[in-house]
């Protein structure tokens, strides 16, 4: 007698992949947090004479949002696996309230100290980022733009901290741009996690 997983395919494809099925239950925490980093990056764009404190608080406002959603999506997703299988996603979410926090605590400081913590922060973002689509890359095929992401990050942060120095309207494009490439690959990942988990559940 075929059992239901027989007749659902898709159900069985997740069912002996828990971390990709618990990132598919919770699809919406990629495509929010990717839709912050797009509005992040748009608003330095059609902003371009926004002032330092002003692209500090909007940096604090983007990391603390980031931040939450990912902590969330790790503790959601924390009963379905094992805890080793979403530490990274924890990680990244702590570092994005940690940078959050620190820019609100001391939102006068100067452009370059500034560009050095944004590339401190992206560089150690983009690291786990890598592992985490590692982890998850043994689970999907052929899904290499996850770890693309993450050496997007590992690259924006190092060019930063080379070069902090750098024209401010250029560091300011770099970030902006950085961000919406970002996000629309979460975006892109939350559609087809949430492609998984439609057919899952019909």
């Amino acid at each position: 007698m075929a059992t239901e997983n027989d007749l659902n395919p898709s159900s069985n494809y997740l069912s002996n992949r828990p971390l990709l099925r618990a990132m598919a239950d919770n699809w919406w925490v990629a495509l929010v947090r990717g839709l912050f980093a797009i509005l992040f990056g748009v608003l330095t764009f059609i902003w371009p004479g926004i002032s330092l404190l002003s692209l500090v608080i909007l940096f604090g406002v983007y990391s603390l949002m980031d931040g939450a959603v990912a902590i969330y999506g790790a503790i959601t997703g924390r009963g379905k696996v094992s805890r080793s299988s979403l530490w990274w996603l924890l990680f990244v979410g702590i570092t994005g309230i940690a940078a959050g926090i620190v820019t609100f605590i001391y939102p006068q400081v100067t452009a370059l100290v500034l560009v050095i913590f944004i590339g401190a922060w992206a560089l150690v973002r983009g690291i786990f980022e890598i592992i985490g689509a590692v982890r998850l890359r043994k689970e999907i095929d052929n899904e290499w733009l996850l770890i693309f992401a993450g050496f997007m990050s590992v690259i924006f942060g190092l060019v930063l901290l080379v070069n902090p120095g750098a024209g401010a309207l250029a560091l300011l494009w770099l970030i902006g741009g950085y961000a919406i490439a970002f996000g629309i690959i979460l975006v892109w990942l939350a559609f087809r996690l949430r492609k998984l988990a439609h057919k899952t559940h019909t």
